[in-house]
């Protein structure tokens, strides 16, 4: 159903794509959108090791939550930042990309727990994250992500 890598020589493990995941605060989130174009959005994201899913935080309504309701298949990139050999000018990058299905969460406990685990992301501060939650937490929408595939690659930019 899904494609095999094309540059096999540059796959990397699966345990390598769930660090890149885990450790990158953000992707870019592409879904089938108006009239059939790809619609690709930077988004913030989380790892879940639990589950093996995806999370995402955003609006209640928009182009992305259109588009994942007409069509829920997606695919999601992330890349790390990437490391120069000693003498060597160009990066190294391990970039990860998974297909898969995206749905609103419902279940209010969980919706909490991701948004925390988002949060906790960028900062440690936890009366920021009280705060947010008190006053924001009613409008967030929250997006699973159950991947179906999932590749990554080491790619040399040279």
């Amino acid at each position: 159903m899904f494609r095999e890598m094309r540059r096999i020589k540059q796959k990397i493990s699966e345990e390598e794509c769930v660090r890149v995941l885990k450790e990158q605060k953000r992707g870019v989130l592409s879904v089938l959108g108006d009239d059939g174009y790809p619609y690709g959005m930077p988004i913030n994201q989380w790892y879940c090791e639990k589950d093996g899913h995806i999370y995402f935080h955003g609006a209640k309504s928009g182009h992305k939550i259109d588009a994942i309701r007409n069509c829920d298949k997606v695919s999601f990139c992330v890349y790390d930042e990437g490391y120069r050999k000693e003498g060597d000018w160009a990066l190294n990058i391990n970039s990860v990309i998974v297909f898969g299905r995206l749905h609103e969460v419902t279940d209010e406990n969980k919706k909490r727990m991701i948004c925390e685990e988002l949060t906790r992301k960028f900062t440690d501060d936890e009366a920021y994250l009280e705060h947010e939650m008190e006053h924001f937490f009613k409008n967030v929408n929250c997006l699973e992500l159950i991947p179906e595939h999932m590749t990554g690659k080491l790619v040399n930019e040279s």
